[in-house]
Formats: structure tokens, sequence, C-alpha cells
């Protein structure tokens, strides 16, 4: 497979993600970024440039990159906050880019109606990242549940719990983080921040959707009129009963990724601060810990996931490389008519249903009620 090759909008070098995407895109020689409008500051933008490829071809607004790399690019990637991602990517749908956009897709559920609708009578490729669902191990839990060994799943409990909110500096002053993270919508930021991973990661392993939700919100730390703690209890079909909780005030966690699933056969749990291993229970009161060099693994011991054998720690940098392999058959095999589907890229389906359960999630804290989730809410208003 020839190299694909990647215009990047945001993602400079003073963004909290953007090297991450640098590095991860060039892992496994996928792709190449050869054109970007790195950030609107253009010094930055070009030192960006300067640090990390010169060669990229550098324009300090994106939509003089899009009207230029027309027919010389395979993709767009949009690594922007995401208060900006709906007006670019309709505007990279005008010209009839694929694209790659990090989570989330955008604010809410108007306006993913507007990016489905622009969408419409259009063959154009489009893929949401989820980095999370690239851990081996995640990716080896599904193939268990998928396989019945758990047998009926009915608790899931996930949380990423995070301190930056709540936090201060050496000299007792308050870290000031970005300002659109200061802006809550119909859906706060936190949830689309924080809270999309949570809602992506059960739909991943369970392919279940949820029915109800109970939420509560709460504002605990630095910032005035922002929620930053949020506890939501969801039924999901088969009964299955979900605790999520997620924070930006939970002083002592970095970034405390935990999911825990119980089922009538066993149960599990895993940590990403632990992520090469799975921590099984059985009926018997056995207690199993599988690793990559684990035998009997039918997803975590493929050659892709052992860059270098087992022992040696992989970590959160390879399992957004992980995406994006498989971003990368996706869109070879779409850009050959070949059918494009796969079971670890999503798209616009699943961020409309991450968007509307956060949108019934906050009419839920503001009901104090339980709320039921209707997907016909979903469809394109005709």
């Amino acid at each position: 497979m020839s190299i694909l090759r990647l215009g990047f909008i945001g993602g400079s070098c003073d963004s909290a993600i953007g090297y991450t995407h640098f590095v991860s895109t060039r892992m496994d020689n996928k792709f190449e970024i050869c054109c970007a409008c790195f950030s609107t500051n253009k010094e930055i933008n070009h030192k960006t440039a300067y640090l990390w490829d010169s060669n990229i071809r550098i324009y300090d607004d994106y939509k003089d990159l899009l009207k230029i790399e027309q027919g010389k690019i395979d993709a767009i990637c949009i690594l922007t906050p995401t208060p900006t991602h709906k007006q670019i990517l309709l505007d990279c749908i005008r010209y009839g880019y694929a694209v790659v956009v990090e989570k989330t897709l955008c604010r809410n559920l108007n306006e993913a109606k507007e990016i489905a609708a622009a969408l419409q009578d259009k063959n154009i490729f489009l893929a949401v990242i989820y980095n999370y669902t690239g851990y081996p191990m995640i990716r080896e839990l599904r193939y268990m549940i998928e396989n019945g060994e758990f047998g009926d799943i009915f608790q899931i409990n996930i949380e990423m719990p995070q301190e930056s909110f709540i936090c201060k500096n050496d000299n007792g002053e308050v870290k000031i983080p970005q300002s659109w993270r200061l802006t809550d919508g119909i859906i706060p930021i936190i949830s689309l921040d924080l809270g999309i991973h949570c809602h992506n990661l059960i739909y991943f392993l369970t392919h279940k959707k949820a029915l109800n939700v109970y939420s509560k919100y709460n504002g605990c730390g630095n910032f005035k009129n922002i929620i930053d703690n949020v506890n939501i209890f969801a039924t999901y079909e088969d009964n299955i009963s979900v605790n999520m909780w997620f924070s930006k005030c939970a002083l002592g966690h970095r970034n405390g990724l935990k999911l825990r699933i119980f089922g009538s056969k066993s149960s599990c749990e895993w940590l990403q601060s632990n992520s090469e291993e799975l921590i099984l229970n059985t009926q018997s009161g056995e207690r199993i810990i599988k690793d990559r060099a684990s035998p009997n693994l039918k997803i975590a011991s493929l050659a892709r996931y052992n860059r270098f054998k087992a022992g040696h720690p992989q970590g959160f940098l390879e399992a957004f490389a992980n995406y994006y392999y498989d971003i990368a058959i996706s869109l070879v095999n779409f850009k050959n008519g070949i059918d494009s589907t796969s079971p670890y890229i999503f798209g616009l389906g699943e961020s409309k249903e991450g968007l509307l359960f956060f949108e019934s999630a906050t009419l839920s804290a503001q009901k104090n009620n339980i709320v039921e989730i209707d997907y016909r809410n979903m469809e394109v208003d005709k």
C-alpha cells in the first residue's frame, strides 16, 4: 500500500494533542503530512513546520489549503478545538475531501445533522478518531465479549477522572486551560472531551445502545459556571446497567480511565495506566492476568500490535497509531471502491448517537429525572 498524503488543519506544536497525531500518523509508515494550516497564529503555524518537517507546505488560512491542495492529497485531518469542527468539516465536504476528524465530531446533535445533510448524496469518506479503542487489550476484550466469554453482561462501570480544573501551580495560582474549554453549550465541554470516550468504549465493546439516562452535573473546581464533574446512570439494551463518572476536579488523577465489566461467567478490569494487562475473574474464583504474551490470544498477539515484544510496554501513542493504521486501510478500500467499513473505525452514525446520549444526559440533569433516549431525534430534518 502506498503512503497516504495528509493535510493537517490544527494540531500545532503548542496544541494539546498535535504532536501525538504527528507521531502516530507516521509510526507505521501509512501516512505522510504534505500540507498544513497548523494554527491561526502565523508564527506558531510556521514554527510547527520548522520543528517537525520543513517540507510541509504551509498555509496561513485553511481555506487556501482546501482550494490549492485539491487532487494533491488523500485526506484532511481536522485537529482544531471541537467548537470549530462543524464549519471546517462543511468546507472540506464542499471541496470533496476525505476527512479524518478528532473527536468529538461537533458540539451538538443539530450540528451533526447539518453535517449529515451536507454528506447526503455525496460519496465522501469520514472517520472520527476515538483513540482509546486502539489499545490491543481493549480489542482483545471486545473479541472475548463477542464470543461469549463473559456470559450475559449485566453491569459496566467506567470512569475517566482528571484533576486539571481544580489544581494549582507551585505558587498557589490557578492553572488556566484553553478558553474554549471554559464555555459550555447544550452539551458540557467535559462531556465532549471525556464523556464521549466513555460512551464510545461501551458501544465498541458491547455493540449495545443506551435506552435511558439519569444524570447529575456538578461544578466543583476553580471555574464558575462550568460543569466539571458528571455522574451518569444508564440502562442499555439487554438490561445492562452502566455507571459512568468523568471529572476534571478529581485530585490525584492525571487521566484515570478505568473500565470494569461484570458478566454471568466472568468479570474484568482494565486501567489505561496499566493498559497492557486485562485482569479477569472467573466463577471458580480464579484471578487471571492477560497481556500480549498470554496464550490463546486472538487479537492482541497479532504482529501489528507487537512493534516490540511483550514485557516492553506500549501505550497511548501506539493506540493512536493503531487507529490510524485502520483508517489507512479503510481509506484505501474506499478509494478503490471496496467496502471500507471496519469494526475499528467510527463515523457519522456513532458520533450522532454519542451526541444524542449526552444531550439526553443534560436534559436529565436539568429535570432531575430519568430521560428515555429517542433515536428518532438523530434523523436529518426534511
